[in-house]
């Protein structure tokens, strides 16, 4: 493989694991907001909803069952895109801050836990 940096290769583990611990701080400050009422998300807002992002943030976080912490991340994210389609926000403020989140959790599922999980490769 051509590469500039070519012994940055050695570390290819890591790029996962950043995406996944980003993902799952943000994931879990949804959560967060939303056992306090507090949340401001399209889609549910109820407590239950920000307990489940809280559970699956904290996989992610951890590396534990991360792929599928992150599918069930894509569920979420989708259904927050879907509620800006139908209020007609698609493209407006945010949309943009979904659309990253998506595609880290996608790459997530394709590309496993990366370094320092308790995912096993299989």
């Amino acid at each position: 493989m051509l590469s500039i940096f070519p012994t940055l290769l050695m570390f290819e583990g890591f790029g996962p694991f950043i995406i996944r611990v980003t993902l799952g701080i943000t994931l879990a400050y949804f959560g967060y907001q939303k056992t306090l009422d507090k949340g401001q998300s399209s889609g549910s807002n109820s407590r239950l909803y920000g307990a489940v992002e809280i559970v699956v943030a904290l996989f992610l976080v951890i590396g534990l069952f991360s792929q599928v912490a992150a599918a069930i991340n894509v569920v979420i994210l989708i259904i927050k895109l879907g509620h800006k389609i139908t209020k007609k926000e698609f493209l407006s403020n945010g949309i943009n801050y979904y659309l990253l989140l998506l595609a880290m959790a996608i790459s997530i599922v394709f590309m496993g836990a990366g370094s320092f999980a308790f995912d096993l490769p299989l």
